[in-house]
């Protein structure tokens, strides 16, 4: 579905991401982790072509969507508007629109400003937007920001669900034991270099632990 060749990334002048190689496998819940300062959104936004390349190549088959965090967008418009407006340009039923508010628990928002939101309720009606669309690959970074325990769950299961479609996800996610319930393979990024990937057992067996992807992810840092 996508694969990146030798794809570099530099920000003023600096190199941010150096010679990536890896593919997203369609139908695939893959998940995206590393430390602070990896280069895990720059990998995202270059994936979503936002940022340009300084080497490498991304090739991709199908539309994706790009879902950043901590963003604010279409501030002043009410939740309820946005949402319709979505369901609209992207030609979907009335029937995906109202689950989704029904499983996202947004009817007590509908008639809010985007900007008179919590984090936590702009985050799940972001996630709303990002289901609405028609795009097979979603890049979300950090979809759980914000969401309570019970929140965080209903997203996991529409993302499951999702899937289940055929859709695919790449997820970048740092709260480890998070990523390890919920993604099928990773992509560990360190130092804006790639230095592992695989399925967590994969991952063990490289690190010759048995552990959890925790101390998997410790091992190889």
């Amino acid at each position: 579905m996508l694969e990146a060749r030798r794809l570099s990334v530099h920000l003023g002048g600096q190199p941010i991401l150096q010679d990536l190689n890896f593919e997203i496998h369609a139908g695939e819940r893959l998940g995206l982790i590393g430390p602070n300062g990896a280069g895990k959104t720059t990998l995202l936004e270059a994936l979503a072509g936002l940022l340009p390349l300084a080497g490498g190549e991304v090739t991709r088959h199908l539309p994706l969507f790009y879902l950043p965090d901590g963003i604010t967008p279409w501030a002043e418009l009410r939740v309820g508007e946005l949402l319709s407006t979505f369901q609209l340009h992207h030609q979907r039923e009335n029937g995906d629109r109202t689950g989704l508010i029904d499983e996202l628990d947004l009817k007590p928002v509908l008639g809010k400003r985007m900007s008179e939101l919590s984090k936590g309720n702009r985050k799940r009606v972001l996630l709303a937007l990002a289901f609405l669309t028609t795009a097979e690959l979603l890049l979300l970074d950090e979809p759980f920001d914000g969401l309570d325990i019970h929140q965080a769950r209903r997203a996991v299961n529409l993302i499951e669900s999702y899937q289940a479609a055929g859709r695919t996800f790449l997820l970048s996610i740092h709260e480890l034991r998070q990523a390890e319930g919920l993604c099928e393979r990773f992509l560990l990024l360190v130092g804006g270099e790639l230095v592992a990937t695989g399925t967590l057992q994969e991952l063990r067996e490289l690190t010759g632990t048995a552990d959890g992807l925790e101390e998997v992810f410790l091992a190889i840092r």
